[in-house]
């Protein structure tokens, strides 16, 4: 898995980060994350997954300001 940097994302238009998100979320399920055990690659997809979930919020409130 390539690193998903906050410049990429901002990049995207709003449908692939939605796909993106849900393909991230899938993949750590798939990785059969508990709460005691983490290692670099559940890491960097927590990672990830926050870095777009920070994206949209702001688009979020941004909109809600006009």
């Amino acid at each position: 898995m390539a690193l998903l940097r906050f410049k990429d994302i901002e990049k995207m238009p709003q449908k692939d980060r939605d796909e993106k998100m849900k393909e991230l979320r899938f993949e750590l399920v798939k990785a059969g994350v508990s709460a005691n055990k983490t290692n670099a690659k559940t890491k960097e997809i927590k990672r990830a997954i926050s870095r777009l979930m920070t994206l949209n919020n702001s688009v979020k409130e941004a909109l809600n300001k006009k």
